[in-house]
């Protein structure tokens, strides 16, 4: 089956400049992620798209293939499945190739390893499933903030339960998603037709959106994935 990773990474960041390019744990952000794509057997090609070249450098670096975004797909507003459509739709014009499964991997979720993508693909297909995305899990008793205040979400706080009797909630970590590329064009969403949750730890569920979060995320890779930290 051809299996194509994609990992979309612009110049562009207003929180963290330059965030895919931030040294954690002794590499550039996004190379944490080119590493465990191209670790996985069932992956046959991993492609960056791209608008900035030192981001290029480094995946060529480590032989990873480059599209290259437009502007107009690199600003705030732009969605990422515009960049995966153009992608997709770059090497289908230029090559003729279309993948039959696609792996959409975002540099913000380094946590992931190579075991957790296998499995991810092998779930899609055991369960005959169209698209899938991971998920950790969000605990406790939940709430809702609207325009009227908090409203409760897991639980009745005329009833309340104990913390370990809340339903079981899950959250998109942003980490996986995998998806038929049919799912994409004809719904110009990721996620479409019979979509299945790969659960994640929620150690290995966090995402670097904020500056604080490259602190927790650094201590993280180097206690749980020590491979991947350079000195």
């Amino acid at each position: 089956m051809k299996t194509l990773a994609i990992i979309p990474a612009r110049g562009g960041s207003k929180a963290i400049p330059q965030k895919n390019l931030v040294r954690i744990a002794g590499r550039p952000l996004i190379e944490h992620t080119l590493l465990r794509a191209l670790a996985v057997p069932r992956i046959s090609r991993v492609i960056v798209s791209t608008d900035s070249q030192k981001i290029a450098d480094v995946a060529m670096g480590l032989g990873v293939e480059i599209v290259w975004r437009p502007a107009e797909l690199c600003t705030d507003t732009a969605s990422s499945e515009s960049g995966l459509m153009h992608c997709l739709g770059q090497l289908k014009e230029e090559e003729g190739f279309e993948p039959e499964l696609v792996v959409f991997l975002q540099p913000t979720s380094p946590l992931r390893s190579e075991q957790h993508i296998e499995e991810a693909i092998s779930m899609l297909e055991r369960e005959k499933a169209d698209s899938l995305f991971s998920a950790g899990p969000l605990r406790g008793l939940v709430w809702k903030v609207n325009g009227k205040g908090p409203e409760p979400v897991s639980y009745d706080p005329r009833h309340r339960i104990r913390r370990q009797d809340a339903p079981d909630y899950i959250a998109e970590n942003g980490s996986i998603y995998v998806f038929k590329p049919w799912v994409l064009w004809e719904l110009e969403c990721r996620l479409g037709g019979k979509t299945v949750a790969f659960r994640m730890d929620a150690m290995d569920s966090f995402e670097i959106d904020e500056p604080d979060d490259i602190l927790i995320v650094e201590f993280l890779l180097n206690r749980r994935y020590p491979d991947l930290v350079s000195g």
